[in-house]
């Protein structure tokens, strides 16, 4: 099981090869306070100086430290391959395959690099260092050194520092594959803590948590750590373990690390001699291999599952980026066919891609069809816009200037005209409608069907800058064909239509009916066939009254009686012209109120009946022959003759190179997903190695 962190670093490396983080790999994060000793740990643990030493905030970057036990023939063999002595070295990950023997350098690396990135002004910055120490001093682990808490900003530091650095934390300790190594120093109250305090907050089970007491030589005399390190005091699940770090004298003196171990053993022995073998750094060492061998194993399973679902995502997302382009006109031709091809089936409703948050192409189309245009014509009044006043006037300016015996014909075909004319502009606008749904299948094809669109970006505004000229073609034609039908329905008013000489007949007999009933109410002394005179014209405009026709607008007899006997409230006449002034004859008083008279009502109902029944003929005739020629002349021609369009604008050899340039960044994005493909790939072997190898 000791090949399992090897394993872990093999993959460490793998992924750092492309740059990402995607998989969270175990690993043990440091965290404490500024000052608690996290940086003395990790070089006890590594054996050398190596890292950045100061005041203030020192780590202003996560240093994520490999460490890796290599034997006497491992090291013989880089010896000889790389032309260097000595049995440890250090790699960093932006350097490439430089090889650092003098630990000085990594150190002066590390500062080096922390500036380029973070500056010099003390801010921080969560892009990580990576650096691989090889030895056989030490024992295979992955760690991470962060930030130290810290509360107040010093000098130069962001006031934002604080934040800064537990959103920093959070980052690392959040990832459930990573054991927390909270370390505090034992001259403070663990009950204070900061460092079990974040911890505390990822992981409230203490399941992946190990405390480390530094400076246990420091308490103040007369006490000692003994309840802490037993668990008394605040007890953690994998354990606490005490330490002795190298003071800063021992630093400024070049104090070597082994000594300090060895003088670490002696104090442990002395001051708890109970407890000197389960504390100090070497204890610490293997304690964090067995812990992350053990936490390996256990995420092990979760993790191949992890890198086989972003191997499908990621082959996946580089099939959609496609192949780089070999045969120009082959591949120009076959996008051509493809988007004219799921344009027409989106229309048709087959498209592989079936829009489900809301009605698209066909669908759209029938709705605008049968419930947007239908429910509009439906609303269309066949009277509206008609006043009593505008009946009336259309049938005395049909008559002339003789009084009618009869209801004009010419002042229904008059009045109808006008009612059938408001059809036109609800049809124009059902034409509109689906020209804009036709512009919008544009879109869909190019977001959901034809994907490959999106790598060449003048291939697809030429595509599109050729289907939209198609439809802005076809829109006036379309138009004029709507305008036409309109049109023919005015050009003639068919009063021999079925359906108007149905309505006409019961319209008759209704007049009939009421005219005998009113002859059944006369006097006794009034003659029948004076009563019924001109009662018994046929037709439905000739139920009229000679008595009635000159009783309306512009009568000059004043109070004279209605035929049916109601009154007519008139305007009086202008007052006498006085001498030597004109007589304006053209003006006529007009009545501001009255009563109709019974003829005149009677009158508008046979002209109001009629223009409704003929208006709701062609309004049926409308509603079916509207969408007929939207689909003729727009939605089938444009279905037709989409594909001919495309290849004759642009399958043309001159236009190949330029239709077919990707854009700037898809060569990127596919090298990029390529990259991480192969690296999930090898990822996935190198864990299948495991299952072979019976470390799993």
């Amino acid at each position: 099981m000791e090949a399992l962190i090897p394993v872990i670093n093999k993959l460490q490396d793998v992924f750092n090869t492309v740059g990402a983080d995607i998989i969270q790999l175990p690993q043990i994060v440091v965290v404490g306070t500024q000052s608690s000793g996290k940086s003395s740990v990790l070089e006890s643990l590594v054996g050398r100086d190596i890292l950045p030493r100061g005041t203030g905030i020192v780590t202003r970057r996560p240093l994520i430290l490999q460490l890796v036990h290599i034997d006497a023939e491992d090291r013989r063999k880089t010896n000889e391959e790389n032309g260097i002595e000595g049995e440890e070295w250090g790699k960093f990950l932006h350097t490439k395959n430089k090889i650092y023997t003098d630990f000085e350098e990594i150190r002066k690396e590390i500062e080096a690099e922390t500036d380029r990135i973070s500056g010099d002004n003390k801010g921080i910055s969560d892009e990580p260092i990576h650096l691989k120490i090889f030895s056989p001093h030490v024992v295979n682990l992955t760690l991470v050194d962060l930030p130290g808490i810290t509360k107040v900003p010093v000098g130069d530091q962001p006031k934002d520092i604080e934040l800064q650095i537990r959103e920093l934390i959070f980052k690392f300790i959040s990832n459930p594959n990573s054991i927390i190594l909270a370390v505090t120093a034992a001259n403070t109250d663990m009950a204070t803590s900061e460092a079990l305090k974040v911890a505390r907050e990822v992981d409230p089970d203490g399941r992946r948590t190990l405390a480390v007491v530094t400076k246990l030589d420091l308490m103040d005399a007369g006490t000692d750590a003994m309840d802490v390190l037993m668990g008394r005091v605040i007890p953690v699940k994998l354990g606490i373990i005490g330490v002795v770090n190298r003071s800063q004298l021992d630093i400024n003196q070049k104090k070597l690390v082994a000594d300090a171990i060895r003088d670490e053993y002696a104090f442990l022995q002395k001051k708890y001699p109970s407890l000197a073998n389960r504390n100090g750094t070497k204890y610490l060492a293997r304690t964090l291999n067995r812990l992350l061998m053990h936490h390996i194993r256990d995420c092990l399973p979760e993790l191949k599952t992890r890198i086989n679902v972003l191997a499908a995502q990621y082959q996946s997302l580089l099939n959609s980026y496609g192949e780089p382009v070999e045969d120009k006109s082959a591949t120009l031709l076959q996008l051509i066919t493809k988007f004219a091809a799921e344009y027409c089936h989106t229309i048709e409703g087959t498209a592989k891609y079936i829009e489900t948050a809301e009605l698209c192409g066909g669908a759209r189309i029938c709705y605008i069809f049968h419930e947007t245009f239908g429910r509009t014509l439906e609303s269309v009044d066949p009277l509206g816009g008609l006043t009593t006043i505008d009946v009336l006037t259309a049938i005395r300016n049909a008559t002339g200037p003789r009084p009618a015996l009869f209801v004009p014909e010419v002042s229904f075909e008059l009045l109808v005209k006008r009612q059938v004319k408001r059809l036109e502009e609800p049809s124009l606008r059902c034409v509109e409608l689906v020209h804009e749904e036709m512009q919008r299948i544009i879109q869909h094809c190019s977001n959901y069907s034809t994907q490959e669109l999106l790598r060449f970006p003048k291939l697809h505004d030429a595509i599109v800058e050729v289907v939209t000229s198609l439809l802005r073609k076809r829109l006036p034609v379309t138009n004029e064909m709507v305008h036409n039908l309109v049109a023919i329905e005015l050009a003639y008013i068919n009063t021999k239509h079925p359906d108007f000489a149905d309505a006409c007949g019961l319209m008759n007999n209704n007049i009939e009916e009421q005219r005998r009933n009113r002859m059944r109410d006369l006097p006794s002394a009034v003659p029948r066939d004076k009563a019924a005179a001109g009662g018994s014209q046929s037709g439905p405009v000739s139920e009229q009254a000679d008595g009635g026709t000159g009783n309306w607008r512009g009568m000059l007899k004043k109070g004279e009686e209605a035929a049916g006997g109601d009154r007519a409230t008139l305007q009086p006449l202008p007052a006498s012209p006085q001498k030597g002034h004109a007589v304006n004859l053209l003006d006529v008083p007009v009545p501001v109120s009255r009563k109709l008279s019974a003829r005149e009502q009677r009158d508008c109902e046979v002209i109001e009946r009629l223009i409704k029944s003929y208006f709701l003929i062609v309004r049926k005739n409308i509603q079916d022959s509207v969408p007929k020629a939207v689909m003729h002349f727009l939605v089938n021609h444009v279905k037709d003759c989409l594909q001919s369009e495309l290849v004759g604008q642009l399958y043309k050899t001159s236009l190949l190179t330029d239709l077919l340039t990707e854009s700037e960044d898809m060569a990127q994005r596919r090298n990029e997903a390529a990259d991480m493909l192969k690296a999930l790939q090898k990822a996935s072997q190198v864990i299948a190695e495991i299952r072979e190898t019976h470390l799993w």
